[in-house]
């Protein structure tokens, strides 16, 4: 059978409309990482400058006229620093634990057969369904009365509970094959060996997405950082950041070192890991 070939008209039009296709995804980009150079590029601006040239579109609104490190300095001396090492503590705790827990009680509500199992998975969903912020005052209240206020552990253990976590690794439990447990527990292995060496091995992808989660909710976190902590030494990133504003005068350049700092962490990280990422999240959808 022949194959019948395009023509070059219709070649020429599907390249034309994948250099059309090409510039504009290039344009949305750029219209995305702007916001994000100009503040790059106002880090390293002298107080002077900071807002000079965006009267106008210019060059000089993404490259400074005179780069200085100054602001990156001022941010160190004011101890944004120590915020900055509370704020990757607290992260990197929520991650660990909140991995572990996430992954225990994904593999029970997928894997274990117990009465109330969609019970309890409803309640997690909802779990995650509900703002944060609706309970924020009232938990914090909580935490205050256990006397727990101004500790990594205040800051560590709302994030631990993650509905959205557990959710993903429960759907990524359930496309593996069933029959890798049933098989195992006739060799006599408990919950607990089939957990770790059969459906952990396995999660790799889901067990990395799911700590991607845990660490960007931490990570951005303001509202309860705020409420459960009093002292600037406890303080994270975020709130460090905020408290830098007052009413009578604001180092701008100070505010957009440490942005900039904190942004860029998150970023690297993402961009490490997210094919994992990806591939955690296309899973939830594997089987319900």
């Amino acid at each position: 059978m022949s194959r019948v070939l395009p023509s070059p008209a219709t070649r020429g039009g599907s390249q034309a409309r994948r250099v059309v296709l090409t510039v504009v995804a290039v344009l949305i980009a750029l219209a995305f990482l702007l916001p994000v150079l100009w503040l790059i590029a106002s880090t390293f601006r002298t107080s002077t400058e900071t807002f000079a040239d965006n009267s106008s579109l210019n060059w000089h609104m993404l490259w400074p006229r005179h780069f200085t490190m100054r602001n990156l300095d001022a941010a160190w001396s004011n101890g944004f620093a120590r915020n900055l090492a509370n704020s990757v503590i607290v992260a990197a705790a929520t991650v660990v634990l909140g991995i572990g827990i996430s992954a225990m009680a994904a593999f029970a509500l997928a894997v274990v057969d117990f009465p109330g199992r969609k019970f309890v998975f409803a309640i997690v969903v909802l779990s995650f369904l509900v703002p944060f912020e609706a309970i924020a005052i009232p938990l914090a209240h909580t935490f205050s009365d256990w006397h727990l206020t101004n500790s990594i552990p205040a800051l560590v253990l709302p994030g631990l509970g993650n509905g959205l976590a557990i959710f993903i690794l429960r759907q990524f439990f359930l496309g593996v094959p069933g029959e890798l447990a049933e098989a195992a527990r006739v060799d006599g292995a408990g919950w607990p060996r089939i957990f770790t060496r059969i459906y952990l091995p396995l999660a790799r992808p889901a067990l990395i997405g799911t700590g991607l989660i845990l660490f960007l909710f931490q990570w951005q976190a303001y509202l309860w950082p705020i409420l459960v902590t009093t002292s600037d030494g406890n303080d994270v990133a975020p709130v460090s950041i905020a408290k830098t504003f007052n009413a009578f005068s604001t180092d701008y350049g100070r505010v957009f070192a440490e942005t900039a700092v904190l942004a860029v962490i998150p970023a690297v990280v993402l961009l490490a890991l997210q094919r994992y990422f990806v591939a955690s999240v296309a899973a939830t959808g594997s089987k319900n």
